[in-house]
């Protein structure tokens, strides 16, 4: 896992075509952008979970305090 700490307004780079930027940061949450080509999917993970695995994780995430943006590249 590459984890990584990103200001408001830099990016991180995917390969060559796919960019994350940090749109806004705030007390308990960060706002991304991604750009990607259209036959990329990009999903929220919570969107790929099953029912009982994601409520688990969203009360875990409402539990944590401010974190730096942790991004995982496969």
């Amino acid at each position: 896992m590459l984890v990584l700490t990103r200001k408001k307004t830099e990016m991180i780079q995917i390969g060559e075509n796919i960019v994350v930027k940090v749109i806004r940061t705030g007390k308990g949450h960060v706002k991304l952008g991604i750009e990607a080509p259209a036959d990329v999917r990009v999903l929220r993970a919570e969107l790929c979970e099953e029912p009982a695995e994601a409520d688990q994780t969203e009360a875990a995430l409402e539990s944590e305090e401010e974190k730096p943006v942790v991004l995982s590249v496969a």
